[in-house]
């Protein structure tokens, strides 16, 4: 019996250890599954995005080591140096790209900056990249420059997805007064809390005035609860230049006035950086943080920045105003301290931070950039093969018409006496267009047909040959470039101003369903630009006169379409719109791609001109006798574009124009309305503020392109006089004086 008696108490003491590990192994399973939501929430990172104005290619330590930045040379150099990052050339242009991820040619801001007095702002029908994170669970807040319009409340960044805006809404303040001017004579003051008029802050220097209320947003927030999205949107390094003294004294041996004050302002940047770095330290952001560093365009040498060595400036497409300094910094990079040489573009921070946030991308259409954190953080490849930098057709050549005709090794060209588009001036009464389109577009509800602005009417008897890829001339070995296709995310219907988004047709639909299909031919895509074409000249008449009463109710995706179908043999492209375009190693450029000089850091010493003169490419290469359309040069090869292979490479040129006449395809009409007299800000207490009630369908109003009557021009002919340009000159030189003053 005890035997038995003894074996009945093991079993027994057995049974109890089961039953105590299957009651703990239970709680055990809940604290696993704890710890896995939770890391999960954790893993959202503090991201913190600082972009600066006008900072230039050799406006920073780590490219010219006589600029101070010494936490900005520490932070790349602990993070991932971006050097082949791309931005636009001037200020809207490059924000409105960071806060849609779309191209400026789907938004209709193609065409310069939105001014004060412009009706003009963001599309109402994007999401933008603030209300993706918020949706994600981020507190969003912004600080700094918007210059995306706020011609009614709706245009806010309250109202684009930011949880609170303390800054400037203009392109150019005064860093002390927060005075802002649209021209003369018509100035307010710019500040402003959310959507209320930031009164009383004159004397307080702009920069270190932001980078407060940076700091007190990062004290107040609780880092370990929601994450956090803090935009800083410095307004340095961009005229006036006004550093506070004590900056300019370590810079006192520089000869050039414009240069040592510039330097000046970046050193103010460089501290503005440490007091937000050290604040994520203290705080406990840092080790959840991504820190994001990038400039909006290149830098303006006429008034102290420099692009050394790469060509041209502000304002034009050459490498010197489309390249941006920036890196990335985050205790997050798997790999750390190296250089990037990944091809990167500013609308990839949509999607990369979306995705970094644990956030549906999938809701976002139409978008143009690409999730490039491996890229960045892994070393992986980039998936953008290609950029278009845009496509201007309100900005052309006025000497000769250039189209390039597919299949052909040369150019035609053709001299025309048309009325060119012009720019509308300010305070003037302007005069509407019937409904202006996007330049030289051609809209069928098939796959794209692509047709120069001059095409009378296509031959549909004459097949397009295949492009045929030359080889490279054995003396001078030249890189080919990657022609990888890429298949991006399904894009947004046509921007009409005070429209809805349109529903997308079925056709259109079965395309983007198919996308995964056409991208296993990367390598082929450029070769293979045909459409199906009518059956008879009766369609095609039938069908180029309807086409013209109609808008594209949605544009494609961006791969090409992979088809056998012959094409009508047709002018390519007008090479006298302003566009350009990078595919792998190879960039193209057409029309006036702007000033084009290799700027050394000996700048010249005064001032041109006023701010609103500068943010448009008024220089011109028009100057020398034999005038150029077009451009093509090997980036990876040639970083500072002196080598021009137009002539030498036929081939590329024709794929490349193809790749704008596709991407013409998906533009939206350009929406450039008038200045409006309501804006002046002495109608509103002497501030810039919203002027349009939110009822009024001020969008709806402006269908098309203004430009300004020949009566009216010849008008104001008559009435100049010697004493009146004698007074302009005086007034000329006293600006420059005046902003020359240490």
């Amino acid at each position: 019996m005890q035997p038995a008696a003894l074996a009945l108490a093991v079993l027994s003491v057995f049974s109890s250890l089961d039953c105590l590990c299957a009651h703990r192994s239970k709680p055990n399973h809940t604290q696993h599954q704890n710890d896995e939501t939770g890391p999960k929430q954790r893993n959202q990172p503090h991201i913190i995005f600082i972009l600066t104005d006008d900072q230039g290619f050799n406006d920073i330590g780590y490219h010219n080591p006589t600029i101070k930045t010494p936490t900005l040379d520490k932070l790349a150099a602990e993070g991932v140096t971006l050097e082949n990052y791309y931005v636009q050339p001037i200020c809207t242009p490059s924000r409105s790209q960071l806060i849609t991820g779309r191209y400026q040619i789907h938004t209709g801001l193609q065409h310069s900056i939105i001014r004060p007095s412009q009706p003009s702002c963001l599309p109402s029908h994007m999401d933008t990249l603030p209300e993706r994170l918020r949706e994600a669970g981020y507190t969003t807040h912004m600080v700094g420059k918007w210059h995306l319009g706020f011609y009614r409340r709706a245009c806010l960044p309250t109202r684009k997805g930011f949880d609170s805006f303390f800054g400037s809404l203009t392109g150019s303040v005064d860093y002390y007064s927060y005075g802002s001017c649209d021209g003369p004579g018509l100035c307010g003051y710019d500040l402003h809390d959310d959507e209320g008029v930031a009164w009383g802050q004159e004397g307080k220097y702009s920069t270190m005035l932001f980078t407060q209320r940076a700091r007190k947003i990062l004290e107040s927030h609780d880092p370990a609860g929601r994450p956090l999205f803090l935009l800083l949107s410095l307004q340095a390094v961009h005229t006036p230049l006004q550093p506070p003294k004590p900056y300019i004294y370590p810079y006192r041996d520089m000869a050039n006035v414009a240069r040592r004050k510039f330097a000046a302002m970046v050193s103010t940047v460089d501290e503005a950086v440490r007091n937000v770095t050290y604040a994520l330290r203290k705080y406990g952001y840092y080790k959840n943080s991504v820190i994001i560093y990038s400039t909006d365009n290149g830098a303006q040498p006429f008034t102290g920045g420099s692009n050394w060595p790469l060509r041209g400036r502000k304002g034009t497409y050459w490498e010197g105003g489309v390249r941006g300094v920036a890196f990335v910094h985050s205790p997050l990079l798997r790999r750390r301290r190296r250089v990037s040489k990944a091809l990167l573009h500013i609308t990839d921070w949509f999607p990369t931070l979306v995705g970094l946030a644990g956030g549906n991308i999938s809701q976002s259409q139409g978008l143009d950039g690409f999730d490039v954190w491996p890229a960045i953080s892994e070393g992986k490849e980039s998936p953008r093969q290609e950029i278009l930098h845009n496509i201007d057709p309100l900005h052309k050549s006025p000497s000769q018409t250039t189209t390039w005709d597919e299949g052909s090794e040369e150019a035609s060209v053709h001299t025309s006496k048309g009325p060119a588009f012009k720019k509308p001036k300010k305070k003037k009464v302007l005069k509407q267009q019937p409904k202006q389109k996007s330049g030289f577009k051609l809209k069928t509800t098939k796959k794209p047909w692509t047709f120069s602005h001059h095409a009378a009417k296509p031959k549909p008897n004459k097949p397009l040959p295949k492009l045929k890829h030359k080889p490279l001339p054995k003396s001078k070995p030249i890189p080919k470039p990657k022609t990888k296709a890429y298949s991006q995310h399904q894009s947004p219907s046509r921007y009409r101003p005070g429209t809805s988004r349109p529903k997308p047709q079925p056709q259109v639909q079965s395309r983007l369903g198919s996308k995964s299909r056409r991208t296993t031919s990367q390598k082929q895509h450029l070769s293979r630009l045909v459409s199906p074409r009518p059956k008879s000249k009766t369609q095609l008449r039938l069908h180029l006169k309807s086409i013209s009463r109609r808008m594209l109710p949605q544009y494609q995706n961006t791969s090409l379409p992979q088809t056998s179908h012959p094409m009508p043999s047709q002018p390519l492209w007008d090479t006298s719109v302003q566009a350009a375009i990078r595919v792998g190693d190879w960039k193209l450029l057409t029309g006036d791609p702007g000033h084009g000089d290799w700027v050394p850091p000996q700048v010249l010493p005064t001032l041109p001109g006023r701010w609103w003169n500068l943010e448009r490419s008024i220089s011109s290469s028009h100057n020398s006798p034999t005038h150029k359309n077009i451009w093509l040069f090997n980036i990876t090869g040639d970083p500072y574009e002196r080598q021009d292979l137009a002539d030498k490479r036929p081939d590329v040129v024709e794929r490349l124009l193809a790749r704008l006449a596709y991407y013409n395809q998906t533009a939206v009409p350009v929406y450039f309305p008038p200045d409006d007299p309501r804006a002046n800000p002495s109608q509103h207490g002497g501030a810039w503020v919203p002027w349009v009630d939110e009822g009024e369908d001020e969008e709806g109003k402006y269908e098309g392109v203004y430009k300004k009557g020949k009566n009216n021009k010849k008008k104001r002919k008559k009435k100049r006089c010697r004493l009146c340009k004698l007074k302009a000159f005086f007034l000329k030189l006293n600006t420059r004086m005046m902003s020359n003053r240490i």
